[in-house]
């Protein structure tokens, strides 16, 4: 079982700043992967030539909002560092030299999970109506999108529960078919034949009657009585 919704790390600068990494917030990301995406477009890699300042100087908005050009960054980081800044910034797979690792390929070449093609505004929307956040600028710079995520499949499985418990106070299962336990065919025509011909669920107290109520120890006729009220 998950015990955490992402990794976190702590590192320390050449000017003996210690950062606590986690995954960007909303605000901070949106920008993050635009720039990513454009600078390794083609599948160029990430490197001290291609973006990973930029990059690392988006992480600073969060981490260290007093770093605020790239002069200032080379001072404090060296490439190592800056690649452990965008790799959980990110939420990256990153080897060392900035290539990526197996997973982060496997989930870079499923389309239907890529950045280009999350409807990131629905998730956020589904997120506002829960009533938390006053305005979309609190949301996005409050959740990263681990959390976003991680929110919407929570809420998402609390309402699916609650639809279920209340289609099976209708005898209706959700998950396909009726919530009443299928009845064994003969146990059905017992409870048929005991009953009059008025129940064929053999734990009807209707047909708790003659031989089955006697076999029982209790039913109709043995003080135990009913209504019919159809």
């Amino acid at each position: 079982m998950a015990t955490k919704i992402y990794e976190t790390s702590t590192i320390e600068l050449l000017d003996g700043t210690e950062l606590y990494l986690i995954p960007l917030k909303l605000k901070y990301y949106r920008e993050f992967m635009d720039t990513l995406l454009e600078v390794t477009k083609d599948g160029q890699r990430l490197d001290i030539d291609n973006g990973l300042i930029e990059c690392a100087l988006i992480c600073m908005k969060q981490y260290y909002p007093e770093i605020k050009t790239v002069e200032q960054l080379e001072d404090i980081a060296d490439v190592k560092m800056l690649y452990e800044i965008i790799k959980f910034g990110g939420n990256l797979g990153l080897n060392e030299d900035g290539s990526e690792d197996e997973k982060s390929k496997k989930d870079v070449s499923d389309k239907s999970n890529s950045w280009e093609n999350m409807d990131l505004v629905k998730f956020e929307t589904e997120v506002f109506l829960l009533g938390i956040y006053k305005d979309y600028e609190e949301l996005e710079t409050s959740l990263s999108l681990q959390e976003l995520i991680t929110i919407i499949n929570t809420q998402r499985d609390l309402d699916y529960q609650e639809k279920k418990f209340l289609a099976s106070l209708q005898g209706v299962q959700l998950d396909g078919g009726s919530s009443e336990k299928e009845v064994d065919p003969w146990e059905a025509m017992k409870a048929r034949v005991f009953s009059g011909g008025r129940t064929t669920d053999p734990n009807d107290i209707a047909s708790f009657q003659g031989p089955k109520a006697a076999k029982a120890g209790f039913g109709v006729g043995m003080g135990i009585d009913y209504v019919d009220m159809r």
